[in-house]
């Protein structure tokens, strides 16, 4: 059995604070290691990096998500009873809902809805300054209503409560605590909304996104409770404005590189996905992702307890220089000359997305990158000097500015 790396002996919470997702990344390559222990908010963790280490890591029965995250953050991101906490075949039950929510067709509706608010805002928005960032969930949350079949008439309110649940994961104090209020004022509304669902369906197959989750029975043929179908219904939402992230991302990348929005409006579709997966694996979105050890294991000689806490460094296996060649460069060709394993590309997970607990938005997640990224390829706007670095101690993190644009003309 291999002797496990150690860092230093204190709680490393504070430096986990000040270097964000380069945390472990860090240490892994200081240390020499894809493996190495640590203490994290007074707990040991074990942190691991690298294709191996998620390949392990999504492998089944030997990781549970139950336990594996604060309950400040779970509470922002996925709440109790939500699909990313089960296991087995409630876990691949529940998730199969949610694969046919982002299927071929859905994922197709969901982009035209978008498209078309993108062009209603920018048909009436010409000569405007904007802020990307704000605008895009604006419209990620109008879209994602739409395809709901949910009312518009509280989209700003909805559209803050969204975002606050993802702008405040990273934070302690006054703001996770304001989040975690608008929180609850989502999720009351969305038991107000499934009850008004069930009451209203006249029988038969769901017909919209919201009786899917509406109507879903679990493995004994139950209906979910009230609150567990609010709950996955904001796990749909959600995700979908946090979208906006990346959007951001890739209006930076296309600003820098105008060789790659130049193929982009030629028309170039392989290259256009090549380069929205590549604006994915290369932004800091989800730094790592946490889980428990099930039942006693080795693996490469390193014993992992049961009970264990382990985190999973996403971020640091997207910029692994071993997969990546000039991993913190974006190159889009690359992913063209070859399609990486669901092990080395986890910007959003790892594994088979059915079988695992990687995120099954991914598809939607794309195409509304794709909708932003032909928008902005076609439209012609100025972008300010701004400040558009990027705080890799901030969780998460964004291009300070949010990526202003001014004389914004429509295609």
């Amino acid at each position: 059995m291999h002797f496990l790396p150690k860092t230093i002996r204190e709680d490393e919470t504070l430096a986990l604070r000040r270097e964000g997702y380069t945390f472990i990344q860090k240490r892994c390559d200081a240390l020499r290691t894809d493996v190495f222990e640590t203490r994290l908010m007074l707990r040991k963790a074990i942190c691991m990096r690298g294709a191996e280490a998620a390949e392990l890591f999504y492998s089944r029965g030997k990781f549970t998500r139950v336990g594996a995250m604060p309950v400040t953050v779970l509470k922002l991101l996925q709440d109790f009873h939500s699909v990313q906490l089960l296991d087995g075949d409630a876990h691949r039950h529940r998730k199969a809902m949610f694969l046919a929510l982002s299927g071929p067709d859905q994922s197709a509706r969901l982009s035209s809805l978008f498209e078309e608010e993108w062009r209603e805002l920018f048909r009436t928005q010409s000569s405007q300054r904007i802020v990307l960032f704000d605008v895009a969930r604006l419209l990620l949350t109008r879209a994602a209503l739409r395809w709901a079949a949910l009312p518009l008439g509280e989209v700003e309110r909805r559209t803050r409560e969204f975002s606050e649940m993802i702008e405040s994961t990273g934070s302690v104090g006054p703001r996770n605590w304001r989040a975690q209020i608008l929180r609850a004022r989502s999720e009351r509304w969305a038991r107000r909304i499934i009850r008004q669902t069930r009451e209203a369906h006249p029988g038969g197959p769901p017909r919209s996104v919201v009786e899917t989750i509406a109507l879903h029975r679990d493995l004994q043929g139950h209906l979910l409770d009230t609150a567990t179908a609010a709950v996955e219904l904001l796990n749909v939402l959600r995700p979908t404005v946090a979208c906006a992230r990346f959007i951001v991302y890739a209006a930076k990348y296309l600003h820098e590189n105008p060789s790659v929005a130049s193929r982009i409006r030629a028309g170039d579709e392989s290259y256009l996905h090549a380069f929205v997966e590549e604006v994915r694996r290369i932004s800091a979105f989800f730094p790592f992702v946490g889980g428990r050890v099930l039942e006693a294991f080795t693996w490469n000689g390193v014993a992992f307890p049961s009970g264990a806490w382990v985190l999973l460094d996403l971020y640091g296996t997207n910029h692994d220089a071993r997969i990546w060649t000039r991993p913190n460069e974006l190159m889009p060709d690359r992913l063209l000359a070859r399609e990486p394993t669901p092990f080395e590309f986890v910007p959003q997970g790892a594994g088979e997305t059915s079988q695992t607990h990687r995120c099954p938005g991914e598809r939607l997640t794309t195409e509304l990158i794709k909708v932003a990224v032909r928008m902005l390829s076609a439209m012609t706007y100025t972008v300010p000097l701004q400040d558009l670095s990027v705080d890799l101690s901030v969780i998460p993190a964004l291009p300070k500015s949010g990526f202003v644009l001014t004389e914004v003309r429509p295609a």
